[in-house]
């Protein structure tokens, strides 16, 4: 049996300090290989320099194919997934997950199928919670959960959704968790009887979706139910994925989102249409105004009439943007 050996690590809003802090209490000999995703978007990233200069173990930026080192870090470069299978790591264009790319799901994801018992999965601290199905993943396949404690994040989402969802996550705080890894890399890891099957079908599945950047509606079907609810970055229908928490929706051109990133995303959209129909009520205002300056009695009766209306219409509208 392998020892523990894979550690997978995820941020994001508030997670470079204790990231930071994390891994330069890494010891040089750590018998470990350390994958690393934060959400920084197309954004150019130079995190691995940032991160080098207190940490004793090599980073760099993961590339597509390349066989990994013990006793180093990979971090996903900007807009990829990052995935890690047979001992190489993998660059995925594929569907954002939960607006993301690079995701923690996915990467979380294809350690817990890939390599079982012999996972650390660890969430610092983000908004809303990408990285917390993942994290059931490893925890169901054998691995090791571990979670900032949202007490101390400045945004405390991500881990606490992290720990609803994997209720024997271990909980430490940002100072800690560097030296508790070694503690944990040295323990004998879970038998492999403890993994779940049917949580790694469904993960192994959305991992091949992720790897492969498209999916199959056949996959699909296999692991999710169609739903009446569109998704939010491409218009097609969503399927509610089965089987393991958090509630999370898939469509058939690969986009995911857990219920928390779809319901933030659906009160965005509703907020900007009422802001479209609150401007569009105003301007019919402000022209009926306009018409009834040069308006003849008969006209005139009829735009204040409007103009009584559109003013109801106005406040209905200021009033759930209000709420």
């Amino acid at each position: 049996m392998h020892n523990r050996d894979i550690v997978v690590i995820a941020g994001s809003t508030g997670g470079f300090g204790p990231l930071k802090e994390l891994l330069a209490a890494l010891p040089a000999d750590l018998q470990a290989t350390v994958f690393v995703v934060m959400h920084i978007g197309t954004q150019t990233s130079i995190l691995p320099e940032i991160f080098q200069g207190d940490c004793a173990l090599p980073i760099r930026h993961a590339e597509d194919g390349q066989p990994f080192d013990t006793s180093a870090i990979y971090i996903a470069p900007p807009d990829r997934h990052l995935l890690i299978e047979n001992g190489k790591t993998f660059l995925s264009s594929g569907a954002k997950e939960n607006f993301s790319r690079p995701a923690a799901d996915p990467l979380f994801r294809s350690a817990a199928v890939n390599y079982g018992s012999r996972v650390i999965g660890i969430v610092l601290s983000g908004e809303l919670d990408d990285g917390a199905a993942g994290l059931y993943a490893v925890r169901a396949c054998g691995g090791i959960a571990l979670v900032q404690n949202p007490a101390e994040c400045r945004a405390a989402s991500m881990p606490q959704n992290a720990i609803d969802a994997v209720r024997d996550a271990l909980i430490a705080p940002a100072a800690e968790i560097g030296q508790l890894i070694s503690v944990l890399l040295a323990k004998a890891p879970a038998d492999l009887a403890s993994t779940d099957e049917l949580i790694r079908h469904v993960a192994d599945v959305e991992t091949a979706l992720a790897m492969r950047g498209t999916a199959d509606p056949d996959e699909l079907r296999a692991i999710a139910t169609p739903s009446d609810l569109t998704c939010p970055e491409c218009g097609g229908v969503l399927s509610k994925v089965n089987h393991y928490p958090p509630l999370r929706y898939r469509c058939h051109t690969g986009h995911a989102f857990s219920a928390a990133t779809l319901h933030a995303s659906q009160e965005r959209r509703s907020e900007e249409a009422l802001w479209s129909v609150l401007r569009g009520i105003q301007e019919r205002i402000s022209l009926a105004r306009a018409r009834l300056e040069t308006a003849s009695e008969e006209e005139g009766r009829t735009l204040s009439a409007d103009i009584k209306r559109l003013s109801n219409a106005e406040s209905i509208v200021m009033d759930l943007l209000k709420r």
